[in-house]
């Protein structure tokens, strides 16, 4: 934690107590109706809310027995320590008890001896606690008590009351709880006594003779011992220090002095255990002789208690009192022990006004060995510093006597809502009761991170607010009016006010973009449940340094009415917010369009999210809005939204439990948790790291989540964010979290209750995804930046995520070239060599095309390699052969790559065994096959480490597009060793990309066999589906016949020796079937279906039974073949409803290449599904998943469209403004998986059909021939187009049918090379 705010302090008298217990320095103090129990500057142990919402007013602390008592109204509660033998030290409620003698509230309290506990108000009266607390001992009072103190032996006490000038000294006669007696004599004084304090005697059990300090108003201070036990008074004046004579100007004028002193005393045993310390620690510092530590041990050798008196203006001195108490009195018992200036203690220099009254406690620290001094300031702090007695006492000037450590402050009430300026250095807390404090933020070293600036006092109920100008001034939005406050005082002032008059609720308040930055005008809006809105031009004081003089000339402070406004949209609007800022500060360009900065985001009641800009027009006086970005989310009744300026959106549903994350710009959700709705989302809150990456704070009721952006990953399919931190304030607070806010540079402020936490971008790391950076933690301290920039930037180029978008976009040549770079620095690396991210391959091998660089400058670039020194011995390597693979992968094991992780070291080494296979059979196999291939492999190897073990569609695609599907099938057979079940098939999706009918049938016929061999019972059953699905009755009547141990064989067998083209024996299947299903036998049920030629009837069963889509979509092919009803039904129904439901686009291209719609396959591609089919169908949110897009859709889109004249017409449906964008998008989604390089490439090289023909072609198809959108190889095209089209005869390729599969691809080559503009 960076710094905590623990809690306004209470301005009483008895608010702070601080003690040593169990070897443990505690300070407590109340602030609203709670107390905070302390360690030290940072470090909350505990906070206890008083069940009663009243205010404390005085709290103790016992040193004995570690209990704390504390007292609202007449009310008294006693808490007792627990589980600090555990060291998870905390406060129970032990006693809750009230004052019964009378209805005055008690003020003070005071523990004694065997846990008494003295309690002050109109009585005074004494409770034994130990077990149920009883009243020993009371007495009433003629005046309310203002201190009332045992002493440190429970023998006195000391009491006065408000004004008093005497001081009540009450002798303890009897100890017995049964007859507590007291008797009682006074210490007079000139004027008001306004301190009372006993000495404290060096260890717990050490009996001294008591000594009571008074402190008057006359500014005196009074020594009271019993130097005679037979005088008339209890107590003896020993010994009087004259504080305004102690501290004397020196060489000031008598104007420049103050007449203001402040005095406490520091305790003998405090002031030596400093001194031991501050010895020793200047010991282990240098032997060279220190005066200021010299000075401090002639003062130490007299074992006095000492006098510290101030005043207002940093001076100092310093009483040494010897022998306090001693029957025979010298003069030299008090002496003058320092006399020094210069002390920054921040006194008041005023005691008017009751807030400017100081209390001060005082004690050593036993682990630093320092003086801590707790200075509790009446306006609401406690300030706490650090002296080293040395440096204290030195009579040479010096500036660090008292170090500041932090300052303790906050609310007196629940905090509501922290509201933070742009750039996060200053941050508004408001509470219920509309008390605004003003907060700076501050980056110093180890020090507070938290300053108070001002205080605003407002009576009305504050809307919203807006934070301007690092802080200086807050504006308030009232429901009718706004209010402009100057903070650059304490108490802030109100310099200007403006009412309004607007249709419907004002939502929230919005800074505009200034062209002119920190300006003396700001333009501020509000818009409302109505969408209509108000500006505001507000005229701000001008800044002078140490003055608030205006300058003559400027006008006055002010707020006018600049314009309103309509956005429209009013129908359904639910709500409006500011945007977080994020990421680097907006450029105001003239333009409004779609790049500048959003400033707001509104959101609807059935879902529909909306971004928007604004720019002022200056000359006619009023705003420009443009909305930047739209999603519909489908989220309906959003409870809670939160929207970043580098256009990131968190949404939270109706029950506060689920959260979706947006990337507004890409209209694409990224993320999606259900968490239980036990624990309801309160908050969200954004920020960005330097470079822009995105990190959200989500609020829980007693914990804040970090969620960082991680890269899309759509091989693993793995999450696009992730948590990295967690924030849990229930050991700190019992309060839930009211609001959190990110202050500049990281940092997040947490407000609970009356209490602020702000907490550094220290990174947590145990969190999973940070042990699998695994970041070298010794090379230097991650912060939370760090560790998000890694999960986001772009991947060195051995990285197995940019090697798989590598082989996807066809660039295997691009793979060769980064896996043998990998093999030669492995070869020679030695430890210590840093292993470049780009492994000094020249970029433009990544983005120039291979024909455009010819070959001998490629030849030349390899030999100005950095190896060329090494390669006189060696051979030269040009492929990654299966040898080349494994010096890589035995390499691996022993090297960690940088900017790798464990497991994707491994995922590397997969990959380079792959591509080694892959490259053997290089020269028979086309490109797609290479791509199946390597993924298939992948999938292999993966198997047993991955949930997922199915091909996905994107794998089926390039498969069912290869010519080489022969090899793949071989590929996966050889995998199971020739014995391919149907749950291998599946897994491979072999069923779904072979294109050859009779292969297809052959391997199903294979399958069949598989299925019966698969057990060592070999039943019938298990094959029956395949069987009958190839219409091979026979064989499975042969089969029955073998089946000599199946209870149903002799019935089954007689039932398949009938004729099923008879109605009758049809009925009979039938019959068999419906049975079977009401047995739950499913799979067997859908067999009699197909014997009975009910096709449509198995295909249900199939999908909705068994939840095979792939089974019922092979069995469909098998039994009726490509064109057959049931297989257009099943595609047309089932498959392509699913694809848009799930808006997988690969799912849906397949399908409609499988309808002969190749048109429709091109352009699914690139438009979501839903919008291609007939009858509309409803999307769920999974449809707008990140994973549902792909980069390399482009790549598959580039090689369809020009494979036939159908593709080409679907590709001329596709307008160049959309093609452009989906290019552009597909560069976003490269760039956000770290393939920067691949992004670039696709941008410079990506070729857009030739315009001018695309209108025409949609008209009058029949007079243009396609290929005329082709840059080049028109001649390749494919003529698919019915003849009645009028297609012109000349082309090529003839007139007879194309064959079934696809036809041979163009060269990546001659694809991209211009942007086409």
């Amino acid at each position: 934690m960076r710094a905590v705010l623990p809690g306004k302090p209470r301005a009483k008298l008895q608010a702070v107590c601080t003690g040593c217990w169990d070897s443990r320095r505690l300070i407590a103090y109340i602030t609203g109706n709670a107390f905070v129990v302390l360690s030290g500057p940072d470090s909350i142990l505990q906070t206890i809310y008083d069940s009663d919402e009243s205010e404390l007013d005085a709290i103790a602390l016992d040193e004995t027995s570690g209990k704390i008592a504390t007292c609202a109204g007449t009310n008294i509660r006693v808490y007792k320590p627990y589980g600090h033998e555990d060291d998870a030290l905390k406060w129970a409620l032990q006693h809750s008890f009230s004052i019964e003698t009378t209805d005055a509230a008690a003020t003070t309290l005071s523990w004694g001896i065997a846990e008494e506990l003295l309690v002050g108000g109109a009585w005074l009266t004494l409770f034994s606690t130990l077990d149920a607390p009883t009243t020993i001992w009371s007495k009433e009072l003629a005046n309310t008590v203002k201190f009332a103190n045992f002493s440190y032996d429970s023998a006195y006490i000391a009491s006065t009351g408000q004004y008093d000038r005497l001081v009540k000294i009450w002798r303890r006669l009897s100890f017995g709880s049964d007859d507590t007696r007291f008797d009682f004599s006074y210490l007079p004084h000139p004027t008001t006594v306004t301190s009372v304090y006993w000495r404290r005697p060096y260890h717990v059990e050490q009996t001294i003779d008591n000594v009571l300090y008074t402190i008057c108003a006359d500014n005196v201070l009074r020594i009271w011992a019993a130097t005679d036990p037979h005088g008339l008074q209890l107590l003896q004046l020993w010994a009087e220090i004259d504080l305004k004579e102690s501290i004397q100007p020196r060489g000031l004028g008598l104007a420049e002095a103050s007449n203001i002193r402040f005095a406490f005393i520091i305790d003998g045993r405090d002031f030596m255990l400093a001194t031991e310390h501050a010895v020793q620690a200047k010991a282990a510092e240098s032997d060279k002789d220190d005066h200021a530590l010299s000075h401090l041990i002639e003062v130490a050798n007299r074992s006095p208690e000492i006098c510290i008196v101030l005043d207002g203006l940093g001076n100092m001195s310093a009483w040494g009192l010897e022998n306090v108490g001693c029957k025979a009195r010298k003069t030299t018992n008090i002496f003058n022990a320092a006399h020094v200036h210069g002390l920054e203690l921040g006194l008041p220099k005023d005691l008017t006004v009751d807030s400017s009254y100081v209390r001060f406690y005082n004690y050593c620290n036993k682990e630093s060995g320092g003086l801590n001094l707790l200075i509790h300031h009446f306006d609401g702090r406690i300030e706490f510093f650090e002296s080293n007695v040395a440096n204290l006492f030195d009579p040479s000037p010096r500036s660090d006597r008292f170090v500041p450590k932090t300052v303790w402050t906050g609310h007196a009430s629940s905090i509501r809502k922290i509201i933070r300026n742009v750039s996060g250095r200053a941050v508004v807390s408001r509470t219920d009761g509309n008390e605004g404090i003003v907060w700076k933020h501050m980056d110093s070293e180890g020090g507070t991170a938290l300053i108070r600036q001002s205080i605003i006092t407002e009576s009305e109920h504050i809307h919203r607010i807006c934070v301007m100008r690092k802080g200086r001034f807050v504006m308030y939005l009232h429901y009718d009016r706004v209010v402009l406050w100057d903070t650059r005082t304490p108490q802030a002032q109100r310099l200007a006010t403006c009412d309004f008059s607007v249709d419907g609720k004002p939502l929230c308040i919005l800074m505009l973009p200034e062209v002119k930055k920190e300006g003396p005008v700001a333009h501020v809006a509000t818009i409302t449940s109505k969408m209509k809105g108000v500006v505001w031009e507000v005229q701000l004081p001008l800044r002078r340094r140490g003055s608030m003089v205006e300058v003559n000339g400027f006008p006055e402070p002010s707020i006018r009415e600049f314009c309103q406004f309509d956005l429209g949209l009013s129908d359904d609007v639910s709500y409006v917010l500011p945007v977080d800022p994020a990421g680097s500060p907006p450029v105001i360009s003239g333009f409004l369009d779609t790049f500048a900065r959003d400033i707001a985001i509104s959101y609807t009641h059935s879902g529909m999210l909306r971004s928007w800009t604004a720019r002022i027009d200056f000359e006619n006086q009023k705003v420009d809005w443009l909305e930047t970005c739209s999603v519909d989310t489908g989220i309906s009744e959003i409870a809670l939204a939160s929207g970043s300026s580098i256009r990131k959106a968190a949404l939270v549903n109706s029950t506060r439990s689920e959260l979706t994350i947006w990337d507004v710009r890409g209209a694409q959700l990224e993320y999606s948790q259900d968490y239980e709705s036990h624990e309801s989302i309160r908050d969200l809150d954004w920020t960005s790291t330097p470079d822009d990456q995105s990190i959200l704070a989500v609020g829980f009721q007693h914990r804040v989540l970090l969620l960082a952006q991680m890269r899309y990953d759509y091989f693993n399919k793995g999450p696009a964010w992730a948590a990295i931190r967690e924030f849990n304030i229930r050991d700190l607070t019992p309060h839930p979290i009211g609001d959190s806010a990110w202050l500049g540079g990281g940092n997040l402020i947490i407000g609970a209750g009356n209490q602020l936490f702000v907490y550094d971008k220290d990174v947590d790391h145990s969190a999973p995804v940070v042990v699998n950076l695994g970041l070298d933690w010794r090379k230097g301290p991650f912060d939370m930046f760090d560790v998000v920039s890694r999960l986001n930037g772009p991947l060195p180029v051995y990285h197995p995520q940019f090697l798989s978008q590598c082989m996807l976009a066809g660039k295997g040549h691009v793979v060769q070239k980064v896996l043998i770079a990998l093999y030669k620095t492995l070869k020679y690396f030695v430890e210590g060599d840093i292993i470049d991210s780009h492994l000094d391959i020249d970029l433009e091998e990544f983005y120039v095309p291979s024909h455009a660089m010819s070959s001998s400058a490629a030849a030349t670039k390899m030999s100005r390699s950095t190896f060329s020194d090494f390669s006189d011995g060696d051979e030269e390597v040009e492929a990654v052969t299966e040898e080349v693979a494994l010096a890589i992968n035995e390499k691996l094991t022993q090297i960690a790559l940088p900017q790798v992780s464990r497991k994707e070291q491994i995922h590397l080494a997969d990959i380079v065994e792959c591509v080694s296979i892959v490259e053997k059979q290089r020269r028979s196999m086309d490109d797609n096959a290479a791509r199946f291939m390597l993924f298939f492999r992948q999938y292999a190897l993966h198997r047993g480490r991955a949930n997922e073990v199915h091909v996905s569609w994107r794998e089926i695609n390039w498969a069912y597009h290869s010519n080489s599907q022969d090899i793949l099938v071989d590929m996966v057979s050889n995998q199971v060793q020739g014995k391919m079940l149907w749950e291998h098939a599946r897994e491979s999706g072999i069923f779904m990309w072979m294109t050859d009918s009779n292969a297809l049938k052959a391997q199903f016929e294979n399958i069949a066999r598989n299925e019966y061999t698969k057990s060592d019972l070999k039943n019938p059953v298990d094959c029956s589906l395949y069987y009958l699905a190839l219409k091979k009755k026979t064989v499975l009547q042969g089969l029955w016949r073998m089946a000599g141990w199946n209870r149903e064989q002799s019935a089954t067998t007689k039932l398949l020796s009938n004729n099923f083209q008879d109605p009758k024996w049809k009925r009979a299947a039938l019959k068999n079937a419906y049975a079977l299903m009401g047995k739950r036998r499913h799979e067997y049920a859908a067999a009699f279906f197909l014997l009975a030629d009910c096709l449509k009837d198995a295909v249900s069963i199939i999908l909705n039974q068994l939840k095979d889509l792939q089974l019922a979509i092979a069995v469909t092919r098998v039994y009726e073949g490509e064109r057959g009803p049931v297989l257009r039904e099943l595609l047309q129904d089932k498959v392509l409803p699913l694809a848009a439901q799930e808006g997988n686009r690969w799912l849906a291209s397949w399908a409609f290449w499988m309808l002969h719609r190749k048109d429709m396959a091109v352009r699914a591609l690139i438009s979501p599904v839903y919008t291609l089919l007939e009858s509309p169908h409803s999307t769920d949110l999974q449809s707008k998943l990140f994973l549902t897009d792909d980069p390399i859709l482009v790549i598959l889109y580039a090689q369809l469209r020009q494979m036939t004249l159908q593709t080409l017409r679907g590709a001329s449906k596709v307008t160049p403004r959309v093609e452009w964008a989906f290019v552009l998008h597909n560069a976003q989604l490269y760039d956000r998986m770290g393939c920067d390089l691949l992004a670039l490439d696709l941008v410079r090289n990506w070729e857009f059909l030739l315009p001018g023909t695309t209108s025409s072609l949609n008209s009058t198809l029949s007079q243009v021939d396609p290929r005329q959108m082709l840059r080049r190889r028109s001649s390749l095209v494919v003529a698919d187009l019915p003849v009645s089209m009028g297609v012109p005869v000349d082309m090529k390729t003839g007139g007879h049918k194309p064959p079934p599969s696809v036809f041979e691809e163009p060269e990546s080559n001659s694809l991209l090379d211009s942007f086409g503009f």
